[in-house]
């Protein structure tokens, strides 16, 4: 039986999962590079304007006797891509000492989920990759997966030297990849 496009897409698709939790965080759709010896990855959102739907009948409505505004009511709204598509709900911002108690928590119910060389890298590279964390505490949004799970991996957002765009910081030994 042959796939339709969309099929082959979905066949051939890599979602990445919370290792905890279970609530989808990101796919291979959303291109990453490894940062921190790969504890951490870097994610590029984008704005993006959703149902704004401009369609040109050829009608010329001041000739018709009708105004700008008439017609449909554009329900246009602009929403962060990653965070749109992957249902993330943001998170009241953290201080030092609760990222620090999370952070504790996160690494002590995760370490044991993780095996062999992935275990002894998270190990050796995890406090690392909290500092750089902690170094941009007051510059990040938080979020967490769908079901908003207590003890769950965080995403954390924010805007590099400027950009108009959101950058997003995954915790990789948190995250399980499964393939659609």
């Amino acid at each position: 039986m042959a796939l339709s496009w969309y099929g082959a897409v979905l066949e051939n698709l890599k979602l990445f999962k919370k290792n905890i939790a279970g609530d989808e965080l990101l796919s291979d759709s959303f291109p990453y590079k490894e940062i921190q010896n790969g504890m951490l990855w870097e994610v590029q959102g984008k704005w993006v304007v959703q149902g704004a739907v401009d369609v040109n009948i050829g009608a010329n409505p001041s000739a018709e006797g009708g105004g700008e505004d008439e017609g449909v009511d554009d329900q246009a709204v602009k929403v962060v891509d990653i965070v749109d598509t992957f249902r993330l709900q943001e998170q009241p911002a953290f201080d030092k000492k609760q990222f620090v108690t999370y952070i504790k928590r996160y690494i002590k119910n995760l370490t044991p989920k993780l095996e062999g060389e992935a275990q002894e890298a998270f190990k050796k590279n995890i406090e690392s990759a909290t500092k750089f964390l902690l170094s941009k505490l007051k510059d990040f949004q938080f979020f967490v997966g769908e079901g908003m799970h207590d003890d769950s991996a965080l995403v954390f957002a924010y805007y590099k030297d400027g950009s108009a765009d959101p950058t997003f910081l995954y915790l990789a030994p948190g995250l399980k990849e499964i393939k659609c």
